[in-house]
């Protein structure tokens, strides 16, 4: 097989190293991958940007690509999975009408309250005055939200009604997101704690992964600004049996088969973020239509099945017939990001890594080559990630690992993993 990943990431780092494990893949590409991926056997990166559809359309026919997985959620959402699917290529990923599930916060609220799918109330507005009447209505804590793509940062916790007011006047009169923020959504602030629920769709099966939680607040004890994610843990110990098969029954099982009733089949990574109280019910605090980032790695150490084949039977509709298979122990990654993240950052600062191990290995994100030399190139750079026996070992493991990574500008939590111990 000859596999093709979009992305630059960490969670591309992962999903290609993952695929390249197995003999029957002969060769993974990464457009445009970094340099992790740049250093890995049998994968090579291709100077295609992730949103040069007709490129990559291109290159998938002269070498002859098996099957390309989307890792990143802006070429889903300008249709790159439709004119892979035109051209006959087969490919993992939702078609950009159904990846309005994560390109419009309005579209997915909108979605969940008609499908009767547990999500908490909301609002959505285009103007100042009548957002901000709406807070006063309500009352803090409350959470805005740009309705578009905004990199994971579009989120915001708001405890005071200044916050409040400084996040609508941010995103709608100051353009702090551009088009993404120029609609926002007001919504209910949730008691309980968050994990991620992703699964595998083949527009009406349903393959579910390894459950996960992640950890978006930039600093210890999860306090400080939202980030794209400073680190994750599989398995999630919230998701118990009862949250599992509520999350099935009342959240997946009814978003696939309504997309489909709505005449827009979900095929790819289906990503929910869920909110869980402590009788076990679930929330949709958010659809993602990817896997997530930081919580790919900690699963694909985990993922003993070729994920490169089961993308393939989820593009061709036939995971009623998958098996995905587990390794029982836990995983654990942090995230080294730049020291200042997710403001301003240094980059090209030089980094010296430790080898890999069956146990442990680090994923890069924002990094880059010069000369065989690695350099930072990002917000989120690294994300050292580790196997253990439990979910303490692994936080260990992953601790050491940190240890042994050799940047003087790194800055990363001290405590992933304290919700699930």
């Amino acid at each position: 097989m000859k596999v093709l990943v979009i992305g630059s990431g960490g969670r591309e780092h992962a999903l290609a190293w993952q695929c390249a494990q197995f003999e029957e893949v002969k060769q993974v590409f990464v457009a445009p991958g970094n340099a992790g991926t740049a250093l890995e056997k049998k994968i090579s990166n291709i100077d295609i940007d992730s949103e040069d559809t007709p490129k990559l359309i291109s290159f998938a026919k002269e070498e002859l690509i098996d099957i390309t997985i989307v890792g990143p959620e802006a070429p889903l959402v300008l249709g790159v999975v439709d004119e892979f699917k035109d051209q006959g290529l087969a490919i993992f990923g939702p078609s950009k009408q159904a990846a309005q599930l994560e390109g419009s916060k309005v579209f997915c609220k909108d979605f969940l309250e008609r499908n009767k799918i547990p999500t908490a109330y909301y609002k959505s507005f285009t103007e100042t005055k009548p957002a901000i009447n709406y807070v006063k209505e309500k009352g803090v804590p409350i959470v805005i939200k740009a309705d578009g793509l905004a990199a994971g940062k579009g989120v915001i916790i708001a405890n005071s009604f200044k916050e409040a007011t400084d996040a609508i006047n941010d995103m709608l009169e100051g353009n702090r997101f551009g088009d993404a923020g120029s609609r926002v959504v007001i919504e209910e602030y949730l008691e309980g704690e968050e994990a991620s629920f992703i699964v595998m769709v083949d527009g009406n099966n349903i393959l579910p992964m390894a459950t996960s939680q992640d950890h978006k607040a930039r600093d210890n004890g999860d306090k400080g600004p939202n980030t794209g994610g400073m680190g994750a843990y599989s398995p999630a110990p919230v998701v118990s049996d009862l949250v599992y098969t509520n999350t099935m029954e009342k959240v997946i099982r009814p978003t696939v088969d309504a997309m489909k009733n709505e005449g827009m089949p979900y095929t790819g990574f289906l990503y929910a973020g869920l909110m869980i109280d402590q009788n076990g019910n679930v929330k949709v605090l958010e659809y993602n239509c990817r896997f997530g980032d930081p919580e790919t790695q900690p699963i694909m150490m985990r993922l003993q099945s070729n994920l490169a084949k089961l993308c393939l039977m989820g593009a061709n509709g036939s995971l009623d017939k998958a098996v995905a298979n587990w390794d029982s122990r836990s995983s654990l990654g942090v995230v080294m990001a730049a020291d200042g993240y997710p403001y301003s950052y240094q980059k090209g600062e030089e980094i010296s890594l430790p080898a890999s191990s069956s146990t442990s290995k680090v994923f890069h994100a924002g990094t880059m080559l010069d000369n065989y030399q690695i350099l930072s190139n990002g917000g989120r750079v690294l994300c050292a990630t580790s196997l253990g026996k439990n979910l303490k070992d692994a936080q260990d493991k992953a601790y050491e690992l940190v240890k042994k990574v050799k940047w003087d500008g790194s800055y990363f939590r001290t405590d992933i993993g304290f919700k699930g111990l």
